[in-house]
């Protein structure tokens, strides 16, 4: 149906303003409970793919150092620790090699994420834009149990924040307090900020993006292949409330485009099983070729809670990598 495909390319919302109480609390204590960090404890979350960091860590770097992972052997050189020789080699060919063994460094994560006006929807408790904020608490507060370093890129029509690296709760709370400030208020261009990022990253990383992708799929995917082409590791968790994905069950309503500020009026029980064809499709657009490219997508559904949603993906993760 008309209506169901331009509700997606036009980031069609009900009208469902005010009732969120605005935070209070700074930093991790605003988006998660003591309850929800102690559900998170434990919990990893590991490149599939080759890291490049400054610390040690649990990852494969590309460099070669000290570790006890094998990687290869070289021609022996005047002032290699003769500790590294071969000597099976030496025995076997009468030439000197000394091993090399793959190091381990620690992993830079950065999330990405939207804040554009589509996100401002909530049916519920919680606008998306809310949620993604507690995704992204309880994605840092993971990485940082880890040792590893976290990073923030806040976007909408462009980059609105820039946040480097790094690997300490004191900088978890000022990334946090950080995506506080921004409320869903403009436009989104995603696949030029998008490109943006891909070009800022130089070292491989661990891409985290947070949206609910109400854009052109074409444009974004393009973006998405960019980061892979830069042989960063790629997560995608397009965040979706319930209303979003079914509308069947509301009765007749007025509808607002958060960005544009067009309305229309509409029963959705007429609609219902038409929307969830156009809905499916829409994400399909975004899953298959995420696949194809080797990216973790995930619909989020904002009427999960988020520990329940990160741990079931975090263990399915690691299941998946053995």
């Amino acid at each position: 149906m008309a209506i169901a495909g331009h509700w997606c390319r036009c980031r069609r919302s009900a009208r469902r303003r005010g009732g969120h109480k605005p935070m209070e609390k700074q930093g991790i204590a605003a988006f998660l409970s003591p309850q929800e960090r102690l559900n998170l404890n434990r919990l990893t979350l590991s490149s599939r793919y080759v890291a490049e960091g400054n610390l040690a860590g649990r990852h494969r770097s590309p460099n070669r150092g000290a570790s006890t992972e094998f990687a290869d052997h070289r021609a022996y050189m005047p002032g290699d620790d003769p500790k590294r020789l071969d000597w099976k080699v030496l025995g076997r060919t009468d030439r000197y090699f000394v091993r090399r063994y793959q190091d381990e460094t620690n992993l830079r994560v950065y999330l990405i994420v939207d804040r554009s006006g589509s996100m401002g929807y909530g049916s519920g408790s919680a606008t998306k834009y809310q949620y993604a904020c507690r995704l992204a608490a309880a994605i840092g507060y993971v990485v940082l149990n880890s040792r590893d370093s976290l990073g923030l890129y806040l976007y909408s029509k462009t980059v609105d924040s820039a946040i480097g690296a790094r690997n300490s709760l004191a900088h978890l709370n000022n990334l946090l307090k950080t995506l506080q400030q921004f409320k869903p208020a403009s436009e989104t261009d995603a696949a030029p900020v998008l490109h943006r990022v891909a070009e800022d990253i130089h070292r491989r990383a661990l891409i985290v993006l947070i949206s609910d992708l109400f854009d052109q799929p074409a444009e974004v995917i393009k973006a998405l292949a960019h980061f892979r082409k830069q042989h960063h590791d790629v997560i995608v968790f397009q965040t979706l409330d319930p209303l979003e994905l079914d509308i069947s069950s509301c009765k007749g309503a007025e509808f607002e485009d958060l960005e544009s500020g067009e309305v229309i009026i509409a029963d959705p029980r007429n609609l219902g099983d038409a929307y969830k064809r156009e809905m499916a499709a829409f994400i399909e657009q975004y899953r298959q070729p995420c696949v194809e490219m080797n990216i973790d997508y995930r619909v989020a559904n904002t009427g999960q809670s988020v520990d329940i949603f990160v741990r079931a993906y975090l263990e399915e993760r690691r299941r998946l990598s053995r």
